[in-house]
């Protein structure tokens, strides 16, 4: 079991940069496979990004595509989502996932889930 805490959320302007961090509990975080979902207000939870367990392949939803950056430390427990040129759009909570599937992009196939980390994008 693998217990996840999200942080590294806040207000930003347009244009700006954020970084996410997810600390994750226990000593088989290597064995995971890693994924940043999103939910904005009024919509479905979404996939961002996913990172597979020893960090080599890297998946990322189209909206985010060059512009978000998924890695992981796996020495810290901690993977990353590095945010650049943030838009209004990207606004939402934020929440890391550990599975056991690399790149999956249905929230359904992760096992476990951060409590989640606001994201504010004004314009």
């Amino acid at each position: 079991q693998v217990q996840l805490v999200e942080s590294g959320g806040g207000l930003v302007q347009a244009g700006g940069s954020l970084t996410l961090s997810c600390a994750a509990s226990g000593r088989t975080f290597s064995s995971y496979a890693m994924g940043w979902f999103r939910q904005a207000p009024g919509k479905e939870r979404e996939f961002v990004a996913a990172i597979s367990r020893g960090g080599g392949r890297r998946y990322y939803a189209a909206s985010v595509k060059g512009r978000f950056t998924i890695s992981r430390d796996n020495a810290k427990n901690t993977v990353y989502l590095q945010m650049n040129s943030l838009k209004p759009e990207d606004t939402a909570v934020y929440y890391c996932a550990a599975g056991y599937s690399s790149g999956d992009q249905d929230a359904s196939r992760y096992d476990y889930w951060g409590q989640g980390t606001q994201v504010t994008v004004s314009s």
